[in-house]
């Protein structure tokens, strides 16, 4: 039985596209509005959790099979789901996450070509009835986002080929599409307006549960 109090808040999107920043904007929106919450990231969450991202993303001598992200990813996400953010909920604080599933549908599934079916049955193990409220997926093309990350050290994920990160946007659109969870925000656009246009669809969205309406 799903009990939370609290609302389940995620960003999503490939690298460089901002998600950092925004995930700021979003906990000073809350901020503004008076309501408590725990700010967090995927993978990581918990000293666990951030030890095996460390492990997901750091560069191997030998070849990384994409079903190993995958299980890394979930194995991350079930100590992240029952340390910090089932009890936040519960306890009535809102959550503020740095990606969740929807990444790895998009990165493993989409990116890596892995069965989608299997994704969702990992999905239904680690968290079936804990989906988020709100998904702000910040949208960018690859090629644009490779530009903003070129001058900083990137990790094993950050270094694939464009063709990879073509199939991830590919993944984020299509569950974009598929979900009224999802609000889609155009990264392209200057930064100010990207956060303003994050802070407009939180502030709809607590609008809206302030309101009763869920």
């Amino acid at each position: 039985m799903n009990i939370q109090q609290g609302k389940f808040i995620t960003l999503e999107g490939s690298e460089g596209v901002g998600k950092t920043t925004n995930v700021d904007s979003v906990c000073q929106t809350l901020d503004d509005l008076s309501i408590s919450y725990v700010r967090t990231r995927e993978p990581g969450g918990t000293p666990m959790a951030e030890t095996l991202r460390e492990n997901m993303l750091a560069e191997w001598d030998e070849s990384v099979n994409g079903l190993t992200e995958l299980f890394i990813a979930f194995a991350a996400r079930l100590q992240h789901v029952q340390g910090v953010i089932r009890p936040a909920l519960v306890s009535g604080k809102w959550v503020v996450c740095d990606r969740f599933t929807d990444a790895s549908y998009a990165y493993q599934g989409y990116g890596r070509g892995l069965d989608l079916e299997k994704i969702a049955v990992l999905e239904e193990w680690v968290h079936g009835d804990l989906q988020p409220d709100l998904t702000l997926y910040l949208d960018l093309d690859p090629e644009v986002a490779a530009l903003r990350i070129a001058n900083r050290e990137r990790d094993r994920m950050e270094q694939e080929q464009m063709s990879f990160f073509h199939k991830v946007r590919q993944g984020y659109l299509a569950r974009a599409a598929a979900d009224a969870r999802f609000r889609t925000v155009d990264a392209s656009l200057p930064l100010v307006d990207v956060q303003r246009a994050v802070c407009l669809q939180v502030k709809e969205f607590v609008g809206f549960h302030r309101q009763g309406v869920s």
